[in-house]
C-alpha cells in the first residue's frame, strides 16, 4: 500500500477500510503513525479504530492497535491468512495423508485446515463439510468434491456460518474424519477466545469417527478464555517442524499422539 492510496480515503468508510488493510499488513501500528498516514488528527484515527474494533477487525491498546490475537480476542481472517503459511501448508499436507478416496470429512473455518482443500481433488471422490464461506467457494470448483454446506448467522470476521442453525446442521451428520485448527494449546488442553466458535468445534468432534487437530508452533504454549476439549479427545495432532522439542516431549509424556510434518 503507497501514499497515493492513502490519499484516496475521502470518506470515514474508505479510510477505515485502508486503515484495516495496513493494520493487517504490518501487525501494530500507533495511533500517531495512523494519523500521520492519512493526514487526520489523532481523534480521528481513534474514531475510526473504535469502529473498527467494534466490528472485530482490530484490536485496541494504550497508544495503537494491533490485528494480532489475544488471550480474549481472535484476529480477522485476513490477517489470518498470511500468519505462519508455509507452516500451515506443511501442516495441511501431513494431514491430507490421512484423506482417502470415498472419505466423507469435515472442515473448520481454520485457516490451517482451509490449506488442505487444493490437496483434496487428488483424492476423490470425496463428501466436504464446512462452515468457511471461502472454503466453500474453492470446493465448489474441485472435481469429484461433493460440498456439504454448514449454514446458519454468517461472521465476518471469521467468513464463517455459526450459531444455533450451524449446529443443527453439523449434528444431522456423521463423518469418517474432522480436521480442526484453534488459536491455543497447552498443557492437555485445547483453548480459543470465543465461546460461540467453541461450540461449533466441539459439535464437529462429536460427529467424526476420527478427529485430528492441526496446529502451528505459534499456537504452542498458549492460552485463551475458553477450554475447547482436553488434547486426548483427538486421534492426533499434527505440527510443523518448529515446533519446540520440550513441547513435543510433554505431549508424548501425557500419552497425546502427535506427528510432526516436515
Amino acid at each position: 500500500m503507497n501514499d497515493t492510496q492513502y490519499d484516496k480515503a475521502k470518506s470515514p468508510q474508505q479510510r477505515q477500510k485502508l486503515i484495516a488493510e495496513v493494520v493487517v499488513e504490518r501487525r501494530s501500528l500507533s495511533a500517531q503513525e495512523l494519523a500521520t498516514m492519512f493526514d487526520v488528527s489523532v481523534m480521528t484515527v481513534h474514531r475510526d479504530l473504535d469502529e473498527l474494533e467494534r466490528q472485530g477487525v482490530v484490536r485496541k491498546y494504550r497508544g495503537g492497535v494491533t490485528a494480532q490475537p489475544s488471550g480474549v480476542f481472535e484476529s480477522n481472517v485476513s490477517y489470518r491468512q498470511k500468519s505462519m503459511l508455509n507452516q500451515k501448508r506443511a501442516i495441511a499436507k501431513h494431514a491430507s495423508r490421512y484423506v482417502e478416496p470415498g472419505m466423507s470429512i469435515m472442515l473448520d473455518d481454520a485457516t490451517t485446515t482451509a490449506e488442505m482443500i487444493p490437496l483434496l481433488a487428488e483424492l476423490s471422490p470425496l463428501r466436504v463439510a464446512t462452515n468457511y464461506l471461502e472454503g466453500m467457494r474453492q470446493l465448489s470448483q474441485l472435481d469429484g468434491v461433493g460440498l456439504m454446506a454448514l449454514g446458519g448467522d454468517y461472521d465476518p470476521l471469521h467468513d464463517s456460518f455459526m450459531g444455533g442453525t450451524c449446529l443443527e446442521c453439523i449434528e444431522s451428520l456423521r463423518v469418517d474424519a474432522v480436521f480442526v485448527s484453534t488459536s491455543a494449546l497447552s498443557g492437555l488442553y485445547a483453548f480459543h477466545q470465543e465461546d460461540r466458535i467453541v461450540a461449533v468445534k466441539r459439535k464437529m468432534l462429536e460427529v467424526a469417527e476420527k478427529r485430528y487437530l492441526l496446529m502451528d508452533n505459534s499456537k504452542l504454549g498458549k492460552v485463551a478464555l475458553y477450554r475447547l476439549v482436553p488434547l486426548s479427545d483427538f486421534d492426533m495432532i499434527i505440527v510443523d517442524s518448529g515446533t519446540d522439542s520440550a513441547a513435543l516431549a510433554e505431549l508424548k509424556r501425557n500419552n497425546i499422539t502427535c506427528e510432526v510434518a516436515e
